[in-house]
């Protein structure tokens, strides 16, 4: 190939989120990409959990996301549905080999509007060196908080994401939930058990997101154990354990699904090169050989059950793909990214100011009926 049709590969450029688990395979994966050039940006965890998806659309030709922007790329009309880029026979064998439903969290309104490039759900995580067992159930947690530091993750929106996953672990569904978002009875429980464990440990931590507890884990600095927190396969190896999420009475983990999708943006000029691309990296090879030895964490199943993947990581996959498997979504409605800021400061400063349970709820279900259009799907 001479230098001037080196030149005239068409160029794209992607958004991901500024951590070794989002950006490292990307980028490396880009480097040897065929028939077109592609540059990785990154931004911060929060402006990848809060910014506006249209506007990251507007700027960007790939975009990482999470599913709960789905509602709101669809109002903004700012991504390609994937129904329009692959076949359906595709599609079908990316639902098949991929884990738990993180390809389900991307269809809305009748279409898949992102393709899971990672997989990850909320964990449990613990000092090895400081917890020799690490409890199961939600029932243990508070007698195990009475010696050891256990924090509870809350800040931006994991406050909110906590008290649901505690909720699937009671029971909750949160199915059809177009009239209010949680059952009350369960809510309450819910809230009860995050006053149990909001004490010192919780307090210190309050202003950490998951990639600043876990540093401060790994460097024996933060608390001993956290009951729900995203598992970063990184940490895996520098002295965090991981487990799956608590149990309920009836031995239901409970777990919101977080991970990564990436999305092509209406501004994209599509070719054949960029979407044979995107199937090399929704492939076999590449999601079970390649991203987990580049710091990432792949959304196919047999890359979690893999004993090369697993005997890399301190069995981090085989340890909570369960949780993985279980795992409920979030709210994905147009609003949901602004209701589950809302509700999180709610609930963060109730739990923080000591407020009163009905209170806080009531203010909680009214933000959700605010942020949640009648009868739009969740």
């Amino acid at each position: 190939m001479t230098v001037m049709a080196e030149l005239e590969l068409p160029a794209y450029t992607g958004l991901t989120w500024d951590h070794p688990r989002g950006y490292n395979a990307l980028a490396r994966a880009a480097v040897d990409a065929k028939g077109l050039t592609l540059q990785w940006d990154r931004h911060s965890l929060e402006g990848f959990e809060s910014a506006p998806i249209g506007e990251l659309c507007d700027r960007y030709d790939l975009v990482v996301l999470d599913h709960p922007h789905v509602g709101e790329a669809i109002a903004a009309d700012c991504l390609i549905p994937v129904e329009e880029l692959f076949g359906a026979d595709e599609i079908a064998a990316w639902q098949d080999a991929i884990a738990g439903p993180s390809l389900a969290s991307y269809h809305y309104a009748g279409k898949h509007w992102a393709l899971p490039l990672d997989a990850a759900t909320q964990v449990m995580a613990w000092r090895a060196d400081r917890i020799v067992e690490a409890p199961t159930t939600w029932a243990e947690l508070p007698k195990l908080a009475e010696g050891r530091a256990v924090a509870l993750s809350l800040a931006g929106p994991h406050a909110i994401l906590s008290f649901q996953s505690i909720c699937g672990a009671l029971g909750a569904e949160h199915a059809n939930p177009r009239d209010h978002f949680m059952d009350r009875a369960t809510a309450r429980e819910a809230f009860a058990i995050m006053q149990a464990l909001t004490g010192d440990a919780t307090r210190a931590a309050v202003a950490m997101n998951p990639i600043a507890m876990l540093d401060a884990m790994a460097a024996g600095e933060g608390p001993d154990l956290v009951p729900l927190i995203y598992g970063y396969v990184n940490y895996a190896t520098r002295g965090v354990r991981f487990g799956d999420a608590p149990r309920g009475p009836t031995g239901r983990i409970g777990s919101i699904l977080g991970g990564t999708g990436i999305g092509v943006s209406r501004r994209c000029k599509v070719t054949p090169a960029l979407l044979d691309h995107i199937r090399l990296l929704m492939s076999e090879s590449v999601q079970r050989g390649f991203i987990p030895f580049q710091d990432g964490q792949p959304a196919f199943r047999s890359a979690w059950h893999d004993p090369a993947v697993n005997g890399a990581t301190g069995k981090f996959f085989a340890d909570t793909l369960q949780s993985i498997e279980q795992a409920q979504l979030r709210p994905r409605h147009n609003g949901a990214i602004a209701f589950q800021t809302e509700a999180s400061t709610l609930l963060r400063a109730a739990l923080i100011d000591g407020g009163d349970a009905g209170s806080t709820l009531d203010a909680i279900e009214r933000s959700y009926r605010d942020h949640h259009p009648a009868g739009a799907e969740t």
